[in-house]
């Protein structure tokens, strides 16, 4: 579910003035007279200098969220200098990850990447080859050079039962896969999000990150989308207390202007990315804009200031309190809830345990039609998701979910 209001204010020959209420945060953009050439000679070294205090600004702020306030809450871990955060820049998400499998490759020197079933890591050329969905992939396979190995992803949801022998099973093919292949990296979301919003049981990340100082390996998360309070954390692998050695982040980031980071140990940065004597292996044209920079650190502040995470965390509970209500005796329509925080999908499945899509795909169109705005997730869409801005109110979430339980019980 996405919630995205504009209304235009004002109109003046200087220009136009609009509010927009988007995401976390309300901002005011003005479009103001363009500056005279000599305005313009003037204030270019200032601009050049503020373009890197604020890219800098950045990097220092990202590195206090992630590695250096997680070495101040677990100072017994194990990881290994947890310390502080280095920071690459991108503009997309899957910039982020194919940053952190380049990172991965040359600090390890190898090549393989153990990613999941169901995942996604964006469709660039290098993180399609970490994306398992085969409606992605099959199209461009002939030109992919297959370094990802895939593992099913366990889901925590309605088969605790079969959690423990489901690991079991993943340590047993994990392990086989480092005997056999050469891995760098295991690559992996805390919270799959395309693919259904699966979430795995609390013990998987921990298993993953002693299989990774086991065989010497990197241990990536990709919280694109889980990351800045989505999940009721600042970021999904704090419910399980796992430090990661690289984080790639993006979306929530800034809220909608289009910047990603690649947030790693200083010393993996520094073993992967020495000191360039020449040209630069990886750059960009844009990474580290300033006006995406000046958003992500005001971004970073409101989630604080709001204490956004913590609301997330509230909203989420009651919102799946609320779908698990859901229910049509008139039916043979199987609906079930899941998610963490503000990051919750309903599955819809027939009698027979098949995946109801075309019942899912009515529903949306016909929510859309009233108003609101919902996504499908899965392999076969059927899954319904729910990631509306983490500023909205519970008396908008119950409107929401009573839209829907109309939809699905009584249309």
């Amino acid at each position: 579910m996405a919630d995205c209001v504009g209304t235009r204010q004002r109109r003046s020959r200087l220009g136009c003035e609009w509010k927009k209420v988007s995401g976390f945060d309300r901002r005011v953009w003005r479009r103001r007279r363009r500056p005279h050439k000599s305005e313009r000679r003037q204030g270019r070294a200032k601009t050049d200098g503020n373009t890197l205090a604020l890219k800098a600004q950045l990097a220092r702020e990202l590195s206090r969220i992630t590695f250096e306030r997680w070495a101040k809450e677990n100072p017994q871990s194990a990881i290994r200098n947890p310390q502080w955060g280095k920071v690459i820049f991108s503009n997309s998400g899957f910039e982020a990850v194919e940053s952190a499998l380049k990172t991965a490759l040359l600090a390890t020197g190898k090549r393989g990447v153990i990613a999941f079933e169901g995942g996604y890591h964006g469709l660039g050329y290098g993180a399609l080859n970490a994306t398992h969905r085969e409606h992605f992939r099959r199209p461009f396979r002939p030109q992919l050079r297959a370094f990802g190995h895939f593992l099913p992803f366990p889901i925590a949801a309605n088969v605790n039962s079969r959690t423990a022998p489901d690991l079991r099973r993943l340590t047993s093919a994990a392990t086989e896969i480092f005997h056999r292949e050469k891995i760098g990296a295991i690559l992996v979301e805390p919270v799959q999000a395309r693919g259904g919003i699966n979430v795995p049981p609390p013990e998987f990340l921990p298993l993953l990150r002693k299989l990774c100082d086991a065989h010497d390996a990197l241990l990536i998360l990709d919280e694109i989308y889980t990351g800045f309070g989505r999940t009721g954390k600042w970021f999904a692998c704090e419910h399980s207390g796992v430090i990661p050695d690289l984080i790639c982040l993006g979306k929530a980031l800034t809220g909608g202007f289009p910047l990603s980071a690649c947030v790693g140990r200083a010393d993996v940065m520094d073993a992967a990315w020495p000191a360039s004597t020449g040209e630069a292996i990886h750059t960009s044209t844009f990474l580290g804009h300033p006006v995406g920079c000046a958003m992500a650190l005001a971004q970073i502040q409101e989630i604080q200031r709001l204490k956004l995470c913590e609301r997330s965390a509230v909203l989420g509970k009651f919102l799946l309190g609320e779908l698990n209500r859901i229910r049509n005796p008139q039916s043979a329509i199987r609906i079930s809830a899941r998610g963490l925080g503000l990051m919750v999908g309903i599955e819809l499945n027939l009698p027979n345990g098949k995946p109801a899509t075309s019942i899912a795909l009515a529903a949306i169109k016909k929510l859309l039609h009233r108003g609101y705005i919902f996504l499908p997730e899965g392999e076969y869409a059927n899954v319904i998701s729910f990631t509306p801005p983490l500023t909205i109110s519970k008396a908008q979430l119950a409107k929401a979910v009573a839209e829907l339980k109309k939809v699905l019980t009584t249309d």
